[in-house]
């Protein structure tokens, strides 16, 4: 085909592998967007239920999806013989450990995991910091989050004793041998055990997707912009 002087001839082959490329590249670019989407919309949630009191914390079993972003209050006991320290978290470039303790809400035989907050590690880490114990009937209130988290691994070990790299809401429920409800709550009021709340409260994160999608349709029209000057060629003319 010759079209203003020049010859357009691709091969087939360079044309199918082209054509699927793009569509692949767009697609990605779609999904991104799709995903921004999705974080945009759940930091709106974030946004509203931020606006609302809280709410209390039922003594049945309830839904993660129910809960998450909340804040909820309730009134029990931490079971503080089954603390744990999650390891490798910082403060203002410090390191250090998130302290999580079960709460046993009144007049429920459920618990609720609590991570009471930050604590520094001392200079030998094989010395648990010290952390207040705080006993009998209290009332804590704090923001529902989604219960899993992962953290930089020192090694392949996900446990060793009360220090772990990793929290994993069954394999804790298994270490205590009660049920616990689907949700991690992030406490915030004050109890005076010395321990360091201060949350930071996280962006949508939608920023970074945006960034991928235009980088998969940058792609896409790269593949096609090479794919027109690899087979786009002035015709040749005789003298």
């Amino acid at each position: 085909m010759i079209v203003l002087g020049c010859r357009f001839e691709p091969k087939l082959w360079v044309v199918l592998v082209t054509a699927v490329s793009v569509i692949i590249f767009i697609e990605l670019g779609k999904w991104q967007l799709s995903r921004a989407d999705e974080k945009n919309a759940r930091y709106e949630l974030l946004e509203q239920y931020a606006k609302q009191p809280a709410v209390t914390m039922p003594n049945t079993m309830v839904r993660l999806e129910d809960f998450q972003y909340r804040e909820v209050e309730m009134q029990g006991e931490f079971v503080s013989g089954h603390t744990i320290f999650l390891d490798n978290k910082t403060h203002k470039g410090r390191a250090g450990y998130h302290v999580i303790t079960p709460f046993r809400v009144l007049n429920s035989t459920l618990l609720v995991t609590i991570n009471r907050g930050w604590v520094a590690t001392g200079y030998d880490r094989s010395v648990l910091p010290h952390v207040n114990e705080i006993s009998g009937v209290i009332k804590v209130t704090g923001l529902v989050m989604a219960p899993e988290f992962r953290t930089f691994k020192l090694s392949e070990m996900i446990t060793a004793g009360k220090v772990w790299n990793d929290f994993n809401l069954q394999r804790y429920q298994e270490e205590i041998g009660q049920e616990m409800q689907p949700l991690m709550v992030l406490q915030k009021n004050d109890v005076e055990d010395g321990l360091i709340r201060e949350w930071n409260r996280p962006d949508s994160g939608a920023a970074k997707n945006l960034g991928y999608a235009v980088q998969w349709f940058l792609l896409a029209t790269t593949a096609i912009i090479i794919f027109l000057v690899m087979n786009v060629k002035r015709k040749n003319t005789k003298i």
